[in-house]
């Protein structure tokens, strides 16, 4: 069975009529250890699937979840796919249903046995400690749908989703700056 954890009430309102299986929240960025512990004993035998809000909090979740459920899948969605509609907060219960749709259709699979990229990597595609590195990293993880990480996020996401340094000089490409 595949298991959804979202962050809030909404969050579940938005996605239970377009998620086939369990949903579980967090009620938000202070997630219990009794809800981690029930998602650590989940993921033994059921897909763990992390779908937060693209922001700060949403990314500590993700990292709490992913400690005990490092097999865990990532989906994301993108910031401004989600605003609400007085352009004040950001949330997965904000965006369209078809948007949701297509984030549930590019489900990122966890490996742990990739470890290609690393910061020398990221310093040689100006990733990170150049004037462009930020806009580069907001470019490049916008095309990949891996949210919007810092350096060492990136690299954990680039390793984490098998990356190719080819996906990403080509995406890189393309990037008008």
């Amino acid at each position: 069975m595949d298991i959804l954890v979202v962050e809030g009430k909404h969050d579940y309102a938005k996605l239970k009529d377009i998620f086939n299986g369990l949903i579980i929240t967090t009620n938000g960025s202070e997630i219990s250890k009794e809800t981690l512990d029930l998602l650590k004993n989940y993921s033994k035998n059921n897909r763990i699937i992390i779908f937060t809000d693209p922001d700060y909090p949403g990314e500590r979740i993700r990292k709490k979840i992913t400690e005990v459920c490092p097999n865990a899948i990532h989906v994301f969605i993108n910031k401004n796919k989600c605003i609400s509609k007085n352009n004040k907060k950001v949330g997965v219960e904000h965006a369209d249903i078809k948007d949701l749709s297509l984030a549930l259709a590019n489900l990122n699979i966890v490996s742990n046995d990739y470890n290609y990229w690393d910061l020398n990597k990221l310093i040689l595609l100006d990733l990170t400690l150049s004037n462009e590195s930020k806009k580069r990293r907001e470019y490049l993880a916008k095309k990949l749908n891996i949210g919007l990480p810092n350096t060492k996020t990136l690299i954990n996401r680039l390793n984490s989703f098998k990356i190719t340094i080819e996906e990403v000089k080509e995406i890189l490409d393309s990037y008008a700056g």
